[in-house]
């Protein structure tokens, strides 16, 4: 959760917190358009609707304000989100990097952790590169790339029909029709042909049970993976970069280079949200 100025003070000036609960107080809430979303401890809940209460009065954009009640669940990764305060419409329209994203924060999650992430990849996208974005969602790394770079064609691959419906509206919003082929369905059994030379694969955990797919995208003279997964901190960075080579062997490429490796974000203790880069020759 990102810190936000005053959040903690204005909290603890209006209500009266035990010693427990003012330490166990988070440092801010997430900001999705005009909905906030609070990620509290179990001993910070029963105090929520107060907090909701509060924050509404203090900050005019905020309308609508709801409690996330457990992490994103399953493969169509969904969040665990319930209403806590103001309006009902859990629909809103979040901005980021210049592109618009229009979403339901109770059936669609948007990790404010992988912002730079999201912003980092358009840049790296050359003129006339087809990309597969295998776990599209709304379009959070689709949308960008079609925005900021000349890329020819961008194949959007999404499982979950809640988030596919907003995929298909955020490419309408952001006038990237010409480049954006929406594809409903699981990367694993999408048929699209050995044609990307560059794949995303922004889904956790056990992302490497998608990497014979990412193999099938890539051009057969190879390409870029962006390969995002799980790793525990004493397995940086030879397992996943070993599991990169072994996987590419066995799919007939060669791990030629890895141009990016980094720590996106803390996913679980000393386990750790990673993206690594990696440049595979052909076959």
């Amino acid at each position: 959760m990102k810190p936000n100025k005053g959040f903690r003070k204005l909290v603890l000036d209006n209500l009266q917190l035990s010693a427990e609960q003012r330490k166990l107080l988070p440092a801010g809430f997430q900001r999705i358009g005009h909905v906030v979303i609070l990620n509290l401890r179990p001993e910070i809940i029963p105090i929520a609707s107060d907090i909701a209460d509060i924050l509404m009065k203090r900050y005019k954009y905020i309308r609508t304000v709801c409690l996330k009640e457990d992490s994103v669940q399953g493969e169509l990764r969904e969040p665990r989100v319930k209403w806590l305060a103001g309006e009902r419409e859990t629909v809103t329209t979040h901005t980021e990097n210049g592109c618009r994203f229009r979403l339901d924060v109770t059936k669609i999650m948007l990790s404010k952790g992988n912002l730079s992430e999201r912003a980092r990849i358009p840049p790296l996208v050359k003129p006339g590169e087809v990309i597969a974005d295998l776990f599209a969602g709304i379009g959070y790394f689709s949308i960008p790339i079609a925005v900021h770079s000349k890329a020819r064609r961008i194949y959007s691959i999404e499982i979950n029909p809640a988030s596919f419906r907003f995929l298909n509206e955020n490419i309408h919003l952001n006038k990237s029709r010409a480049r954006i082929t929406p594809i409903l369905g699981d990367c694993r059994e999408v048929l699209m042909g050995d044609v990307a030379d560059r794949v995303l694969m922004g889904y956790l955990p056990k992302t490497y049970e998608y990497l014979p797919a990412a193999f099938e995208a890539l051009k057969p003279e190879g390409g870029i993976i962006h390969y995002h997964d799980t790793f525990h901190k004493d397995e940086l960075w030879e397992k996943p970069i070993d599991l990169l080579d072994t996987r590419g062997f066995r799919a007939g490429y060669t791990l030629k280079k890895i141009h990016h490796k980094a720590i996106v974000k803390e996913f679980s203790p000393n386990v750790f949200h990673v993206v690594v880069d990696a440049e595979f020759s052909g076959k």
